[in-house]
């Protein structure tokens, strides 16, 4: 039951509407409208009231529901706003965590590979190395060579994972002519070295002996590039080595 003060006066409205149906009781001789002005005695009831401050306390009543509805929704929306915000940033960090994870993994997978790419190439050049230090002298000086005898000492030098890539490379530069020489340039050799004179370091007979010219490139590609393959991969690229 709600009391609204008028004038200093607390009124009910309920007890008002209990009221007035005790003098309509009253009108019509009814008993029972005695226990109703019992009821109703010592207030100030609506009906009392004239007409034109009826109509005031009705209209502050309407008023206060008003502001009470609009409160109560005021107040659902602030939490339903809340809410919205509550999840959405839940989602949010669940987003950005799921990226991050996929960034790590997709990192580590790269250097995963990175490092198995890098013991391969590391692996290549080292038993190419190996290979050319312990064959290249143990094949006898001839006055020249024909190209299927030159390929064949470099099946014997280069590794055979290796010899498809090292003879594209050689085929580019001097079709397997170990005296080939550039008339621009002056490159040398199988691997058109240059200068030439850098083969010296392979053994002095680097002019004439292909097995020399096979050791000093097969060396060159290893260090440089990691392996013959790996140097004709940047030839194809760039036309060069």
């Amino acid at each position: 039951m709600s009391r609204i003060s008028v004038r200093g006066f607390a009124v009910a409205s309920a007890t008002a509407v209990t009221t007035v149906g005790a003098v309509v009781g009253v009108a019509t001789g009814d008993a029972a409208s005695n226990d109703i002005e019992t009821t109703a005695s010592g207030a100030t009831l609506l009906t009392d009231l004239p007409v034109g401050e009826q109509a005031q306390v009705q209209s502050a009543t309407l008023a206060q529901q008003a502001d009470s509805i609009a409160h109560a929704a005021d107040a659902d929306a602030k939490r339903s706003v809340e809410e919205a915000a509550r999840i959405q940033a839940a989602e949010d960090a669940k987003s950005k965590k799921a990226e991050a994870e996929k960034a790590e993994a997709e990192k580590a997978k790269k250097a995963e590979a990175d490092a198995k790419l890098k013991e391969q190439r590391d692996g290549e050049g080292e038993i190419a190395s190996r290979s050319a230090a312990r064959d290249a002298g143990d094949f006898p000086v001839q006055g020249s060579y024909t190209v299927a005898q030159v390929k064949d000492i470099a099946r014997q030098l280069v590794p055979a994972g290796q010899f498809q890539c090292f003879s594209n490379i050689i085929n580019q530069e001097s079709t397997w002519n170990y005296k080939a020489v550039n008339s621009s340039s002056g490159a040398y050799g199988l691997v058109q070295a240059l200068p030439g004179s850098k083969m010296a370091s392979a053994g002095s007979d680097w002019r004439t002996n292909p097995a020399t010219q096979i050791k000093w490139g097969l060396g060159y590609m290893n260090e440089r590039y990691g392996s013959p393959c790996s140097a004709w991969s940047f030839h194809q690229a760039n036309g060069w080595y």
